[in-house]
């Protein structure tokens, strides 16, 4: 067993202390992965570099199915568990799409395209075949698009790896539990 021993909050480094204070309006509390990446501001602060630009481009549903994708191939159990949570909660996706994502399909053709390539860019470390490319392309995503997919792809295998690494402990609802809510 890792110890994944994370610090609490009045352990935090100061440099971090502003994005956890925006993680906690935005979800009610601190989720434990990033209270871990908070150990190392330079990390937190990377990830945060990385998240923040993108975050015009692709909206949120399309984030989280990517987000969802990348970490069932990567059976990052935290990853997922939070973005189905994320998915329901704040883009309003029902549980079998997101279920669907996990597995790189959608009922969407252009998002199944999306979601299937960043599932193949994770399953081959990056190099795909030129016919997945056209799939995505065909499907109308532009390579500016196809990039910012592959940029997600890698923000999220960081947060895989960081979870995977340390076993970070599950701190949102099951799947269940927010088909219960809805």
């Amino acid at each position: 067993m890792v110890d994944n021993t994370s610090l609490s909050l009045t352990q935090i480094p100061a440099d971090s202390q502003a994005t956890l204070d925006s993680l906690e309006k935005l979800f009610g509390f601190v989720p434990n992965v990033f209270a871990l990446m908070a150990q190392s501001p330079h990390a937190l602060a990377a990830f945060k570099g990385l998240q923040t630009p993108l975050e015009r481009t692709l909206d949120a549903a399309m984030r989280d199915r990517i987000a969802l994708a990348v970490s069932e191939v990567n059976g990052c159990h935290y990853t997922v568990r939070a973005h189905t949570y994320i998915g329901a909660q704040f883009c309003k996706l029902d549980v079998t799409e997101l279920e669907m994502s996990r597995y790189g399909k959608s009922s969407d053709p252009k998002v199944e395209a999306a979601v299937r390539f960043a599932k193949k860019v994770t399953e081959t470390r990056g190099k795909v075949m030129g016919s997945d490319l056209q799939r995505v392309r065909d499907a109308g995503w532009t390579d500016a698009q196809i990039i910012e997919i592959i940029a997600r792809v890698t923000q999220f295998l960081y947060a895989n790896f960081v979870s995977n690494v340390f076993e970070t402990e599950i701190d949102f609802p099951a799947p269940q539990a927010i088909a219960d809510e809805a």
